[in-house]
């Protein structure tokens, strides 16, 4: 089996097809790489398509402690895939707990990127939902340490961003919860407490956002509420950022409405092999709404 080792000795377990340049995907909490076998087989047609498992996600290494998961960490772990695959630079794609890990690689790691496409970011970050999510990151690893993947699965995949996937696809959806399902209890719990509590806050990395200049694509859900208004926020911050935003859509967007999304991320990557990405004409930032002023 494939793996990547990471600077603190845990394997990353991934799967590649195709040739080309390289697209790294990075999955979901609720997730693993196999959430992205539509976009393998679609990506891997034109690129080198890589789907690794984050660590706490089996056959990835699970530390035991909460200590071996970060922020930091699980955007430091996408280098370690990309340097153990020997590339100097790739197309990194990530959704969710993946777009947190894109993002921080785009701060991290800026000259190893050849673009980003940060999807689902937001859970936790808008400052008056700050601690409500810091406390849900608590209970919900405490429900899977005590009761386990399968009960968990059971209430998690039913939320108010997964409603649209079952209600447009219940067979998929009845898939990704059996996978969910299927997770380490102690990698998941972990994950929880040491990457999706302790992240910082995307309102106080806007110095941080200002200074990235890999071409970067925002896409989400209309009805992933969390997400809306940070994608914003990384849309009006990041210079070289669009924002696609996908109508009637939740939280789990590449597997709800995979040709859509594979369309959009798909145009996005082809504009930046071609060199026709563009960075924010500054005169399109302007205290007046008709430049009048």
């Amino acid at each position: 089996m494939p793996y990547a080792t990471t600077d603190d000795g845990v394997r990353l377990y991934f799967e590649e097809t195709g040739s080309g340049l390289p697209v790294i995907l990075v999955h979901e909490f609720a997730g693993d790489l196999r959430s992205y076998e539509l976009q393998m087989r679609h990506f891997g047609k034109r690129y080198r398509a890589i789907a690794y498992n984050a660590r706490g996600f089996p056959p990835s290494d699970v530390p035991e402690h909460v200590s071996s998961y970060s922020q930091a960490r699980a955007a430091d772990d996408i280098l370690a895939v990309l340097d153990h695959i020997g590339a100097a630079k790739a197309h990194i794609i990530g959704l969710s707990m993946g777009g947190f890990a894109t993002l921080h690689f785009g701060f991290r790691h800026p000259t190893r990127a050849l673009s980003l496409c940060i999807g689902g970011c937001g859970y936790g970050a808008e400052p008056d939902q700050r601690e409500m999510f810091r406390a849900e990151a608590d209970v919900i690893a405490a429900t899977i340490r005590n009761g386990g993947m399968a009960a968990f699965a059971e209430r998690y995949a039913y939320g108010p961003t997964r409603v649209q996937y079952e209600n447009k696809d219940p067979r998929g959806h009845a898939e990704f919860k059996a996978m969910l399902a299927e997770h380490s209890a102690i990698g998941s719990a972990n994950t929880q407490q040491g990457v999706q509590k302790e992240r910082p806050s995307l309102y106080t990395l806007i110095e941080e956002m200002k200074r990235i200049a890999v071409p970067t694509l925002v896409i989400t859900g209309d009805e992933d509420w969390p997400c809306l208004l940070p994608a914003i926020l990384m849309k009006q911050n990041i210079p070289s950022a669009g924002l696609a935003v996908m109508p009637n859509s939740g939280h789990a967007i590449n597997i709800e409405e995979p040709e859509q999304y594979n369309r959009i991320v798909g145009d996005f990557l082809s504009q930046v092999d071609s060199g026709r990405w563009p960075m924010r004409d500054p005169r399109a930032v302007s205290a007046s709404i008709t430049g009048m002023k």
